[in-house]
């Protein structure tokens, strides 16, 4: 009976064990996601391996204790046997020895005996239907077992077709990584060829958005000089020429007047009296800026010399700040100047080419404003004035100035200002005083 309560608890733990096994295999997801990775899936198909081995194993032992129990039982049916051949001769023998007096002692005891076998037997037989039943239950749990094997292996069989299909996925994702690759390197190299063939075809200095509107400009201000500044200036210029042309006549006998007799009598009022003082001017003017240049010069080697040893600090102690700022705005730096490069070399051009023919014109108006200063007309007074820095503000002057005025007719044709109402604060006060003087004499 000991063995047998052994048997019945050993069967009972396998069972739970089992089950629990097989749960925590239910539990496991069947197909796994197509865009998960290979590192989980080859780890849940250990993991499933890992179980079908622990779930053989169980078996084999489960078959080897099932094989155990049936050699038990067979030799319990062999006891069994033996135990009923012997009743079956010792019931032989009682009959043998009824007829005999002298044997009732031994019937006695050996109907005794055959209780006791009896007995025996009915335990023999219900250790076997337990038994019995214990091997029925173990068949029905070893086929719920291989039913669940095959559940196992058809999951094991899905999932290694799952990873086989996110492996082929993953290969496709790849070729097409690669296609895409190649292709965005072949739109690369087109955008490149084509934006040299634009910058080819449109090597003009400035960008299309702004050449759209510079001609959208030009236009309009075409438009609008043929419309109202054209005749203004024609007008203008007529009004000039007849303004000109009589104040020729009316000075014609005026300059010959002033030919003949006041530029001779000037003339000698000024080789008297002006001369003179131009010269003692001239020569202070020449003594002061000596002695103020030597006055000031030895103030100004002192503030340098002061200034100096700060200077240098400064320029240490921001150095490292300069090289950080050079260092960090050099690539933005060469960007921009790349971006810039085919504007810029026409902007140089055109440039250079207008500051060539501004220093010609400059040159040739310093030459005249120099020859007319040093005609022989004024020659007396205008000699002191014929210097070079003189003759380059003359000639500036000269340059600008007609800049400047058709700057200012242009304001003053186009631009229209508007008036503000002028202000009478004191109107206010007169009328409030009115009013107060009539309430009095009420």
């Amino acid at each position: 009976m000991a063995a047998a309560k052994l048997v019945a608890l050993l069967l009972l733990l396998a069972l739970v064990f089992t089950t629990t096994v097989f749960a925590d295999a239910g539990e496991e997801p069947e197909v796994v996601d197509a865009a998960g990775s290979d590192g989980s899936s080859k780890i849940q198909l250990d993991q499933l391996n890992a179980k079908i081995r622990a779930l053989e194993t169980q078996i084999d032992e489960k078959t080897r204790e099932v094989k155990g129990k049936d050699e038990l039982v067979a030799e319990k049916e062999k006891l069994l046997k033996q135990k009923e051949d012997k009743i079956a001769s010792l019931q032989t023998e009682v009959s043998s020895l009824q007829g005999s007096s002298d044997s009732a002692k031994e019937l006695g005891k050996a109907q005794e005996r055959v209780v006791e076998l009896e007995k025996q037997i009915e335990v023999l037989r219900n250790f076997l239907e337990q038994k019995n039943k214990e091997k029925a239950s173990t068949e029905a749990r070893t086929k719920e077992a291989e039913k669940k094997l095959s559940e196992v292996n058809s999951s094991l069989e899905k999932l290694q077709k799952t990873n086989e299909e996110q492996k082929n996925k993953i290969g496709k994702l790849e070729r097409a990584i690669k296609m895409a690759e190649e292709e965005m390197l072949r739109t690369k190299l087109e955008a490149t060829s084509k934006a040299k063939a634009l910058l080819e075809a449109h090597g003009s200095w400035l960008p299309p958005w702004l050449a759209v509107h510079w001609s959208t400009f030009q236009t309009y201000t075409e438009t609008h000089w043929e419309a109202h500044g054209k005749p203004v200036v024609e007008t203008v210029i007529l009004k000039v020429t007849e303004a000109k042309a009589q104040a020729d006549k009316w000075a014609v006998p005026h300059v010959e007047n002033i030919k003949t007799k006041y530029i001779p009598a000037v003339k000698e009022t000024v080789a008297t009296h002006v001369q003179p003082h131009v010269r003692t001017l001239s020569i202070k003017a020449q003594e002061a800026y000596h002695a103020s240049k030597s006055a000031v010069s030895p103030h100004i080697v002192t503030v340098q010399e002061l200034v100096d040893p700060y200077y240098q600090e400064a320029k240490k102690f921001s150095k490292p700040y300069v090289e950080q700022v050079a260092t960090a705005t050099k690539p933005h730096v060469d960007k921009i100047k790349v971006a810039v490069k085919p504007y810029t070399t026409k902007v140089v051009i055109v440039y250079t080419e207008f500051l060539e023919s501004a220093t010609t014109y400059h040159n040739q108006v310093q030459a005249h404003v120099e020859q007319k200063l040093k005609s022989h007309a004024l020659h007396e007074l205008t000699e002191a004035f014929a210097t070079s820095e003189f003759v380059w503000f003359a000639a500036s002057a000269l340059l600008a100035l007609p800049i400047f005025f058709a700057y200012r007719v242009l304001v003053s044709l186009f631009c229209t200002k508007t008036k503000t109402p002028v202000k009478h604060p004191h109107h206010h006060g007169r009328r409030k005083t009115k009013k107060g003087h009539s309430h009095v004499e009420k």
